[in-house]
């Protein structure tokens, strides 16, 4: 897909693209837990990826500064997958934004607004992670640059121009993203959202997903003690809020994993089989949503059907693409 002129601005819709995310982003600990300005050089090296994370004096970019990506990405890819021309120059609507990441819409969050803008800035990244098939060692920062378009006559933001990295951008085009649940928004604990980042990328669509708690630490870019961070997770394991999947301790210091779909389906009555879709279904589903994940949206039609008893289904594909239907017409 070609982009647009340099010049040219990507201009954002609202909130119908489902929420994406960066690959790269949800593998490696990009961004900073802490809720406090974290200052902190992150050095990170794991299976010959090596990430050193430099921030500004405002700080390291936080998880929740990342909302301004996904919401980025969002727009780009519905935008590819329905054959529109892109930029890596966005310009966003400061009200819709925080709404799409459910934010409030106070003055306080314009102003928490223009901050996370300028840790994104501030962030700088050197790596040797590859996006869209090229391995290059580089130093970026998330963003390129950003800019209030217009204010109210209060000074509050109206609009914002953004200027993706090409680092990012490339990720972008190469389509190197993932379907995020919307009630990703919903989290409000640091580690809860990059657990759930880090179990959306390696479970996905497998039934269950294992790593033990010292890799897990690593991984998520903790700056706990290792022991803190254990008692931090059997907080997330027991108040079970994440969306998609369900936590389990197992012995050996071992977090496993699982769709909740499986769960329900191993627990639930056997009354019918497992649907099964034709490619025909999933290509009418793809079509019929450009820019959705559609395996991630039969993995949440299958857990509807388990949560609705597993009653027997003579025409899977033609219950599935009603439920598209109906979902299409609620978004």
């Amino acid at each position: 897909m070609a982009a647009a002129a340099i010049g040219d601005f990507f201009v954002c819709d609202f909130l119908g693209p489902s929420p994406k995310h960066d690959i790269a982003a949800m593998e490696h600990p990009l961004f900073s837990l802490s809720t406090r300005p974290d200052r902190r050089i992150l050095d990170y090296e794991h299976n010959g990826v090596r990430v050193t994370i430099t921030p500004s004096v405002r700080g390291r970019a936080t998880i929740f500064d990342a909302d301004i990506l996904i919401f980025c990405i969002s727009q780009l890819m519905a935008a590819l997958n329905a054959g529109r021309p892109t930029s890596r120059h966005l310009t966003l609507t400061a009200h819709d934004l925080l709404l799409a990441t459910n934010r409030e819409t106070s003055g306080d969050s314009y102003k928490r607004l223009r901050e996370a803008f300028e840790r994104l800035v501030g962030t700088r990244i050197t790596t040797n992670i590859a996006t869209g098939d090229v391995e290059t060692t580089t130093g970026f920062g998330l963003i390129d640059s950003w800019e209030i378009v217009r204010r109210t006559r209060a000074g509050r933001m109206v609009s914002v121009s953004v200027t993706l990295s090409e680092w990012l951008y490339r990720a972008v085009l190469a389509k190197s993203v993932l379907t995020l649940s919307r009630d990703y928004f919903q989290l409000r604990k640091p580690l809860e959202r990059r657990i759930y980042e880090l179990a959306r990328k390696h479970c996905g669509r497998q039934p269950e997903w294992r790593i033990s708690i010292p890799v897990l630490w690593k991984k998520t870019g903790s700056a706990s003690p290792v022991r803190v961070f254990r008692a931090m997770v059997r907080e997330i394991l027991r108040e079970d809020r994440l969306p998609e999947y369900r936590l389990a301790e197992e012995p050996g210091d071992i977090l496993c994993v699982r769709r909740r779909d499986e769960v329900i389906e191993r627990g639930g009555a056997p009354d019918g089989p497992p649907p099964v879709l034709s490619p025909e279904a999933l290509e009418t589903a793809r079509a019929r949503m450009p820019g959705a994940d559609v395996y991630a949206l039969e993995a949440q039609w299958r857990g509807v059907w388990a949560a609705s008893g597993r009653p027997r289904i003579r025409q899977p594909d033609r219950a599935f693409l009603a439920w598209i239907e109906k979902r299409r017409n609620e978004d």
